[in-house]
């Protein structure tokens, strides 16, 4: 139930804005995870939450997260026993670079990547970067001592990146 807390009114945010007609793409909320086991079971989760509304899109973006469509399209039917993934989940690193999808879910170690690396600077920087809601630390118990020190540290340097950085709640 604790996911629950934040996923739902995370969740009606997104709706709330394609009522409106304001739901582009890009990235609203960051789900941060110390694990890529807890990254997988979140992205069943969002799988089942998400099957009725096409129009909020998701993805995982790690080291498991493969460069093109089809190659991340093989291994997405290997890992679920042929199952084809939802529309609106994004399953490459192609496919979110291209269009950024709503809900990004990483870890801290990807997320320092990715502020790094140019090409995937798409997330923080340019047209699909101005709509940032939501940066979620979900188990953050596990951040203590250096760790916890340099997720501090990473969390402030992408605060101070983003362009929209008054609209942006930590949970």
């Amino acid at each position: 139930g604790k996911t629950e807390c934040f996923l739902y009114p995370i969740l009606a945010s997104l709706l709330k804005e394609k009522e409106n007609g304001t739901l582009n793409p890009g990235v609203r909320v960051l789900l941060l995870y110390p694990m890529n086991a807890l990254i997988s079971d979140q992205m069943e989760r969002l799988r089942n939450m998400l099957k009725d509304y096409p129009d909020i899109t998701f993805g995982a973006y790690n080291g498991n997260t493969e460069e093109t469509t089809e190659k991340a399209l093989e291994s997405f039917k290997t890992l679920h026993n042929g199952m084809e993934p939802t529309r609106n989940e994004l399953i490459s690193r192609y496919q979110m670079i291209q269009t950024p999808p709503h809900i990004l879910i990483t870890n801290y170690s990807m997320l320092e990547y990715l502020m790094l690396r140019p090409r995937e600077n798409v997330f923080f920087s340019g047209m699909y970067s101005k709509a940032w809601k939501y940066i979620v630390l979900d188990e953050a118990h596990t951040y203590s001592g250096a760790t916890g020190m340099e997720v501090s540290m990473l969390l402030r340097r992408l605060y101070h990146t983003l362009e929209n950085k008054s609209n942006v709640r930590f949970i």
